[in-house]
This record gives structure tokens, sequence and C-alpha cells, in this order.
């Protein structure tokens, strides 16, 4: 508790700072996803890091239409030995958010937090499937766009443009769940 109660106010603290000097703070309380921890046990824990964050922006007076929030999405430990479907996942993490982020807030972008490439393009679909909620939300995931496009690449001249069409291709698989409209990797 100690260490979500700190961590909450050096976000708000560095979100206050921020805003003071006209830039738009991306307020990141990433719950990590190490472990055998269950959904519901992200859950718990990502809405009382949620909860703290939120109580400490407002004492700070963080105006919360100008900021970005970059959570976590609410999965399975990564050591857990289970991968819940997209549509839990969706469902948990929306429940999570509209519990605990008030609808003032500019967006959310996701960490792509130890998920595969596809996996996070298939949650962050299935949660703007959700529909009718109150921010604008969207992904900021460096793995899972980076991945195949390093392993296209693999440090060689001649592969450039093969990883730029591979990044292509992540990119846009990604804007298309961001808009609700992810069909799967043919698209």
């Amino acid at each position: 508790d100690y260490a979500i109660h700190v961590n909450a106010v050096q976000l708000a603290q560095y979100a206050a700072l921020c805003q003071a000097e006209g830039i738009v703070p991306i307020v990141e309380p990433e719950v990590l996803m190490d472990g055998g921890h269950s959904i519901e046990t992200c859950f718990q824990v990502t809405k009382k890091v949620l909860h703290e964050v939120f109580s400490e922006l407002s004492i700070q007076k963080v105006a919360l239409d100008g900021l970005i929030l970059k959570p976590n999405m609410v999965i399975d430990g990564l050591k857990s030995g289970v991968k819940s479907d997209a549509a839990k996942i969706a469902q948990l993490t929306v429940k999570c958010f509209l519990e605990e982020v008030p609808a003032a807030v500019a967006g959310i972008v996701f960490l792509s937090g130890g998920q595969s490439e596809v996996e996070a393009t298939a949650n962050l679909q299935a949660v703007n499937a959700v529909g009718s909620l109150p921010w604008k939300i969207s992904y900021s995931y460096g793995r899972a766009l980076q991945h195949s496009t390093q392993k296209a690449w693999s440090g060689k001249p001649d592969n450039v443009d093969a990883a730029k069409k591979v990044f292509s291709h992540r990119a846009h698989m990604n804007t298309l769940a961001a808009l609700g409209k992810y069909n799967g990797e043919s698209a």
C-alpha cells in the first residue's frame, strides 16, 4: 500500500509539473504482468492503483482533460498458466476503468505489457468493441509494434524495406483495433 501511495504521489506531482509548463502529461500507473496472479487479482490491484492515482491527481489539481492515461489492461499474470480470452480481458478492463477513471480524462492509451502483438491488438479491439465509453481508447505499444519489425530487419540494411512493411502492417492493425474495426490479421 505504501509503494502504491508513493508512486501515485510522484505520478501526480509529475503531471502537475508538466501541466504547469504547458506539456500534456502521460500518466503511466502500470501494474506489471509478471507473476502468477489471476485476472481477478489484476483487476483488484489495478483498481486500487487507479483509485490512488486519481485521488492524488485531484490533490495536485491536475486537469484531467489535459492528461493521457497509459495503464495496463486487466490480464492474467504471465506465469499463471492462464490466458483469458479477449472478451473477458475487455470486460474486466472496462469495468475497472468505469469504476476508477473519471470521464474527464482526455484519453487512454494502453501498454502492450507482455502480450504478443496479435493478443495486444485483439484485446484493444475487444475493449473498443464495448462501445459508448467516455474516453478515446488507443494504443501506445512498444513491443507489440516493434518485435516483428526488428525480427524482419535483423540489423541488415537489405531488410529495411521488409521491416518497414511489417511495421506498417502492425500499425495498421492496431489503428483498426483502436477504431473498433479490427477483424484479424488478414485485413
